[in-house]
């Protein structure tokens, strides 16, 4: 066991202490000092140079038997490598806080960098076959298996550096990027924020931004910002080296713009982000704007603040949600639409792969970890007991049941574009939302959920698209020299004032709230996948309510898929188009939709 036994919620978090799951890693490694681990990185190292010598400069030359050989040893030794790495990455943020946890994942890191080093020339010598002197190669049914991962290596042919630098930057990686995201993790999780007599972590602290009682709400808003204006320069200095040192590797590759790698690794094409994002930004007034205006009107506020903008509904008695309740609901809704799907979920649960519990030190947020096919995925989460916390565990555990199905492709193909990533976990999030609308009948609470669910739509869609747009304009900017914190948070403010509108007026400390989204440090331009996967889902759970033929087969298989399918493939069985303008609109239209229902519940006196 990673923990010594399940761990308790604190008082004032989820209401009550109740014991919350923590994850057991031991299915990866007993521990940080496991001999297994110090093995299997010895073998892997022994493999990768026994790898290269066996077929360095060799690989034009082989059969299309032999080449799928090559390729099946490749992935091997990819997913032993991948294996020790995610282990060190969980333990990591199951307490980023503990020194000897940092330590153990910086020298894995270095350590399968190095091993990894002895790999890099199979991608770029693949990538200078001719595709005349590949194709016949692919007729063999051993390489024909992996035609889908050289179709998508490929990709990245036209950005391909030497042998030489290629190697350099894949070791360089260590000392750069991979270092200064450590230094963001190590310092949010060792912030503390004063509120009043308490020192909280920074997830509860944010958790204190959704309080009904708007006192608490600005008092966590102010302090939440003036402990991110004390580590300001701090995050604007790892912030503008990430960002520069994006623009060198960018600027060597001859990508053309800051999120041209970003669109190529998720399989998608740049008019077709271009068309998410010109789509969302025009329905800007229709939909964030609106609905916060309407907001404003029931919170009785002329204004709000950054604080009132997750604020419950005056008559939200702010039920707590037990864990016990949140797993039921979940595997309750999952198992109406598929049997399969509530299975596997249940494992999540039994075995367990799970960690809810809230702790210092612990990782913010939520996320799931495919691992390697050979093991299984864990699903990250702090649990607070709100009716939100239970669509995060079904949108983390949609994550977790499609990258059980997707590792059957293995580890070369079971990874899912980031676009296609959040299908499964948009859409047990829907089904966990509808089942749970479906069985309140009282109007208040109906409203309430409704509300809660357009707020996390807008937080998925607008407000991941303003994301996108700021890193955006941060990128292009930084090119022409260091931002200063002061800039940054000018920029900031003015995509916030865009997409949220003008019932907002924003004090001063909300220009440092950039700090606090990681994925602007972890992986540039990640955001945009929520927005795409969020409209996806809304079109595909309209063509589920209608009736629509086989769904549940068709979508298993979707799920199935990972990575050895792009979406256009994925989508034809649905007769979807993501190239489609209506596509999105059709996505859009739905939470228009729930925002005119909950306009009228409001004309009605459903209130």
């Amino acid at each position: 066991m990673l923990y010594p036994g399940p761990h308790r919620a604190p008082e004032g978090e989820a209401g009550r202490a109740e014991v919350l799951p923590a994850w057991d890693l031991a299915d990866l490694y007993t521990g940080p000092e496991s001999p297994e681990i110090a093995g299997d990185l010895a073998a892997a190292e022994t493999g990768a140079k026994a790898f290269a010598e066996r077929y360095g400069g060799r690989l034009a030359g082989l059969s299309g038997a032999a080449l799928g050989a090559a390729i099946a040893e490749f992935e091997r030794l990819e997913e032993a490598l991948g294996r020790v790495v995610s282990y060190a990455q969980l333990l990591f943020s199951s307490d980023s806080s503990n020194p000897a946890y940092g330590r153990f994942y910086q020298t894995i890191n270095e350590r399968v960098t190095v091993i990894g080093s002895h790999l890099i020339f199979f991608g770029l010598e693949l990538n200078r076959i001719e595709d005349p002197v590949l194709e016949p190669k692919l007729a063999d049914p051993a390489a024909a298996r992996f035609r889908p991962w050289l179709r998508d290596l490929r990709v990245f042919r036209p950005y391909q550096l030497s042998d030489e630098l290629e190697r350099l930057m894949h070791e360089k990686e260590v000392t750069g990027h991979t270092a200064w995201s450590r230094l963001f993790d190590e310092t949010m999780a060792g912030i503390r924020v004063p509120i009043g007599a308490e020192e909280l972590t920074m997830s509860a602290a944010l958790n204190r931004l959704s309080d009904r009682d708007r006192a608490v709400r600005e008092a966590a808003g102010r302090a939440i910002g003036e402990v991110f204006g004390r580590n300001i320069r701090l995050f604007s200095l790892i912030i503008n080296t990430i960002m520069k040192d994006k623009e060198i590797a960018d600027s060597w590759r001859h990508y053309p713009h800051p999120a041209s790698y970003r669109n190529r690794a998720n399989m998608v094409e740049d008019e077709v982000v271009e068309a998410l994002v010109s789509a969302v930004r025009a329905d800007y007034p229709r939909l964030a704007h609106r609905y916060y205006g309407l907001k404003a009107g029931w919170l009785g506020l002329e204004r709000l603040q950054h604080w009132d903008r997750n604020a419950p509904l005056p008559e939200d008695d702010d039920r707590q949600v037990s864990w016990e309740e949140a797993e039921r609901h979940v595997l309750d809704a999952y198992r109406a639409f598929s049997p399969e799907l509530a299975e596997i979920g249940e494992h999540f649960f039994a075995a367990p792969w799970i960690d809810a519990a809230l702790r210092p030190g612990k990782a913010g947020g939520a996320f799931a970890h495919p691992t390697v096919p050979s093991a299984h995925p864990y699903v990250l989460l702090n649990y607070h007991g709100r009716t939100r916390d239970v669509m995060t565990l079904a949108h983390e555990l949609g994550h977790g049941v499609h990258q059980v199905l997707a590792g059957g492709q293995g580890y070369l193909l079971a990874n899912t574009p980031l676009t296609l990533a959040e299908t499964a976990s948009v859409f047990g999030e829907m089904l966990t939302f509808r089942a749970m609308l479906e069985a309140t009948e009282d109007a208040r609470t109906r409203r309430i959920m409704l509300a809660a669910k357009v707020e996390d739509m807008l937080n998925t869609v607008v407000r991941q698209i303003a994301f996108y747009r700021f890193e955006t304009l941060l990128h292009e900017e930084r090119r022409t020299g260091e931002l200063l914190a002061e800039r940054i948070g000018e920029i900031w403010l003015s995509v916030q004032k865009e997409s949220l509108g003008p019932v907002f007026e924003f004090s001063a400390e909300y220009r440092n709230f950039w700090a606090y989204v990681p994925h602007f440090v972890h992986t540039p331009f990640y955001v945009y996948a929520y927005a795409f996967g969020d409209c996806l889902v809304n079109a595909l759970y309209a063509i589920y309510r209608d009736g629509h033929p086989g769904f549940q087969a068709k979508y298993l298989e979707m799920l199935r898929a990972g990575g050895a399918k792009r979406h256009r493939e994925l989508l034809a069985p649905f007769g979807l188009d993501a190239a489609d303008p209506r596509f999105w609109k059709r996505g859009l239209d739905v939470i228009a939709g729930f925002i005119d229902e909950l306009d009228g519940m409001k004309a009605a006196g459903s209130a």
